[in-house]
Parts: structure tokens; C-alpha cells; sequence
């Protein structure tokens, strides 16, 4: 009988300690114990309940009535309650705690941490949790192009950039070339969906529409002209990752900024950089 699903079962035993269950076609060496404080008043035989189905202290399939916070090929967000020598041990609404071991974990959690993992099943057939999630994400949002979405970084990429979970259940990207700050896993991100790819994955990112953005842009480079005298040893021409350093924007967004400022007639651009018009 499968572990780490909620699934429907027939009462084929009833006991002191708790009823037995089954699947219609199972085995007698297949039924699992509901224990006495989880079986509904007035069960009884061949009555089906909906019931969980996980391991107890002992390593013993078990039955429960109470719904955990996440199942097989879930994705959810879950609290640290304690941290040992074999790993993390997560509270997920069940009597016995769900461990995280150390290899699943993307980084070294503490008590009261909440952490974003999947479930899945190890070698010694036991139910444990993986902040693994890339592949447990659903591609299938309700966002469109230039929807507002928050999410959290669950990991993050050299070459491909930061990888988000929105709302902890989609699968989002935010590029290397939009990535203008240092981010941390787990660290919250409010975003702009800037295109949904052809297998339902978002790509994000965190500059506003281009017209709001450039208005935005322009105002911060006014603002730092106006802090060092009127003067920033930049311009059109400056290397894009000096410009990147410096402003925390794109070369073509800084381009788009800058004429904005010219064309309103408040800075020149000359070799030597950009000068604030008196």
C-alpha cells in the first residue's frame, strides 16, 4: 500500500486498539492500523474512510485521520521545530515530525525556520522532506504577462540566474541579466511577470514596464547627479557591467534614462561622462 497519499479504505477488522484497513483487492498482509483515538464514532465493518497512510516511530505503515500540510509530489512551506544530529525535523501536522536530512537541504536551516520542500520517499522506503523543488513546481499558473506575483527564492544559479517559487507552488525565473542585487534562499521577491514560456514556466522581472521604469530610472540618476555635483563619469559608451555596478540597472536601461534627462533638457552627455544642465 503506497505511503505519503491520502487515500479511501475499507474497515475489514475491527480491534481494542483501533480498526484495520485495506484496498478492496489487498492483501491480509496489506491492511494498516487506525488507531482507537482516530476511528469516527460509530465506525464499522466495510465502512470507508478517508484516511493518510505513513510510517510510525517504528517504521510500521499507520493510518490517520488528521490531513498533513503536504503529500506526495506536493510542494508546500513548512516550519523547523527542531534541528539534530541527522537532520532537521519539520512540523507538518502529524504526531511524528517530518525530517529533512542535511543533503536534502538547500542551505543550513535553524529552529522556527519556514522552508519550502517536497515530499518524497527514500531508500529505507520513509517519508522525508527535499528543498529539491525545481521539479515539483506546477508550470500551470493563473498569471499572464505584466501580472504582479510574489514569491521566494528557493535557489540560485551562476549561469541561469534566480530561481522563485510564486505563492510556493510556481515555477518561476528571474534571468541573470535582471539579477542587480545579491539574493539569499528564502529571501521574499516581489516581481513583474515578463513572459510565460511555451511550457507554462514564468520568467520575472523586478523592473516595472518600461515607460514606468525609465521614469524611475531617470529620477535615480538625477538624484545621484544632483549628490556628486552634478557629475557621473558615465555615458552611453560605459562598460555595461560598470554601469550595472553602479546604478543597478542595465546598460539599456541607463541608456533609456539618460535620454529621458537630455531630451528634458536637464543633462548634456560629453565623452567625460554625464553633466547636470544649471
Amino acid at each position: 500500500m503506497p505511503i505519503g497519499k491520502t487515500q479511501e479504505l475499507i474497515v475489514v477488522k475491527t480491534t481494542d486498539f483501533g480498526v484495520f484497513l485495506n484496498t478492496p483487492t489487498g492483501e491480509d498482509s496489506d491492511k494498516i492500523l487506525l488507531p482507537k483515538s482516530q476511528v469516527p464514532k460509530g465506525t464499522q465493518l466495510n465502512d470507508v474512510l478517508n484516511v493518510f497512510v505513513y510510517k510510525d516511530s517504528e517504521d510500521r505503515p499507520i493510518a490517520t485521520m488528521e490531513e498533513p500540510s503536504i503529500e506526495l509530489g506536493q510542494v508546500a512551506r513548512l516550519y523547523v521545530k527542531e534541528v539534530t544530529k541527522i537532520g532537521a525535523f519539520l512540523d507538518w501536522g502529524l504526531s511524528k515530525d517530518l525530517l529533512l536530512p542535511f543533503k536534502e537541504q538547500a542551505y543550513e536551516v535553524k529552529e522556527d525556520d519556514a522552508v519550502l520542500v517536497t515530499l518524497y520517499v527514500d531508500k529505507s522506503d520513509r517519508l522525508c522532506a527535499s528543498m529539491k523543488v525545481y521539479n515539483h513546481l506546477s508550470n500551470e499558473s493563473p498569471y499572464k504577462k505584466d501580472d504582479e506575483v510574489f514569491g521566494r527564492v528557493y535557489e540560485i544559479s551562476d549561469n541561469f540566474g534566480v530561481f522563485i517559487a510564486v505563492d510556493d507552488k510556481y515555477s518561476a525565473l528571474l534571468p541573470k541579466k535582471e539579477v542587480f542585487e545579491k539574493y539569499r534562499i528564502n529571501q521574499p521577491v516581489y516581481a513583474r511577470v515578463a513572459q510565460v514560456m511555451d511550457d507554462g514556466r514564468l520568467t520575472l522581472s523586478v523592473k516595472k514596464k518600461i515607460p514606468e521604469q525609465m521614469n524611475d530610472d531617470a529620477s535615480f540618476i538625477y538624484e545621484t547627479l544632483q549628490r556628486e555635483n552634478g557629475f557621473l563619469p558615465f555615458n552611453d559608451k560605459s562598460d555595461s557591467e560598470a554601469v550595472k555596478n553602479r546604478f543597478h540597472m542595465s546598460k539599456n536601461a541607463f541608456k533609456r534614462a539618460i535620454g529621458h534627462l537630455y531630451k528634458e533638457r536637464l543633462i548634456t552627455i560629453e565623452k567625460d561622462g554625464i553633466h547636470l544642465n544649471d
